[in-house]
Formats: C-alpha cells, sequence, structure tokens
C-alpha cells in the first residue's frame, strides 16, 4: 500500500514510481494471480480516510501488508523508502524485492 496526500514531492513520486516498477518486473505473475496487490491510496481524498485511519497515515507511507488463514501482518517500509526511494533506487528495488518475497512465504 502506498498512501500519499495531495501535495508530493519528488521522494514521494520515486517511492511510487520504483514500487510499481518492482511490482510489475517482479512480481507481475503474482498480481495476476491476484496474489499480490498494489494499491495507491490518495488520503486527501474522503473515501480513503478509513484506510489511512487503519495504518496511521498522516503522510506518504509504504507499507508490506499480508494476509493469511484471517491474520494480518504489516510491514512499515516508509523509512526505508524514504531514504532510499530517490537518492538510491537501486538499493530501494532490491529491498523491496527482498521484502516482498519475505512476506509472500
Amino acid at each position: 500500500l502506498y498512501f500519499h496526500g495531495k501535495q508530493r514531492c519528488a521522494t514521494c513520486i520515486a517511492i511510487e514510481e520504483n514500487t510499481k516498477y518492482v511490482m510489475q518486473k517482479y512480481f507481475a505473475k503474482q498480481i495476476k494471480d491476484g496474489n499480490v496487490i498494489f494499491k495507491v491510496i490518495d488520503i486527501s481524498k474522503k473515501e480513503n480516510e478509513k484506510i489511512a485511519e487503519k495504518y496511521e497515515v498522516t503522510w506518504s507511507s509504504l507499507f508490506l501488508v499480508k494476509h493469511k488463514d484471517g491474520q494480518e501482518t504489516s510491514k512499515n517500509m516508509t523509512e526505508f523508502a524514504f531514504g532510499n526511494a530517490y537518492n538510491s533506487p537501486d538499493v530501494f528495488k532490491t529491498g523491496m524485492v527482498k521484502s516482498v518475497n519475505e512476506m509472500l512465504k
């Protein structure tokens, strides 16, 4: 889940673009099968208030969320994303692939 507000900086845009790239390049089959879903959520829109509240999101954030056997596990990737998506996109992409693969286990 990638959350963002109305105003977006270059890093916020890089997070979305690089995450989309990772999803399409490395997880296309899982997306097609419905095992991986990538959502971009604008928290400034009223219809997204509940999900933003659920994850306690008030600004751009990136979460990996796993649903298995009725249980939800989430991993907050926001700090990692802001630290790498813009200045070190290859580090970001590698880390995302690794983290998503771990969540799929």
